[in-house]
């Protein structure tokens, strides 16, 4: 049961906007993130950035809020510039201490 030719060419219509918003949306992503790899590139040196990119094969979530804190930090001119891979070590181990500390105890 197909409907009018008009009802189909609104719907065509729609789904061609829904598409062009979504790559538009993809290309917004994608321009943003190159942008963050840049700053990146200046603040960490070599050893630092693949440190930072073996870890968010495994904490996604965890290495992309430490990438812009670690950008803001050194925007705020509170970073040394560029971060080694041994300074970048001691800031991930000082964070995974703070996690550690956290104790839960039972009434």
């Amino acid at each position: 049961m197909a409907g009018s030719p008009d009802e189909l060419e609104i719907l065509k219509q729609r789904k061609l906007a829904e598409m062009q918003r979504k790559l538009a949306e993809e290309e917004l992503r994608q321009e943003q993130e190159a942008q963050k790899q840049n700053v990146l590139r200046v603040i960490l040196t070599p050893e630092a950035r693949s440190r930072l990119n073996n870890l968010k094969i495994v904490r996604p979530e965890f290495a992309e809020q430490l990438e812009l804190q670690l950008i803001q930090l050194a925007q705020q001119g509170r970073l040394p510039v560029p971060l080694t891979d041994e300074q970048l070590k001691k800031i991930l181990l000082e964070l995974q201490s703070r996690k550690r500390d956290i104790k839960i105890t039972r009434l």
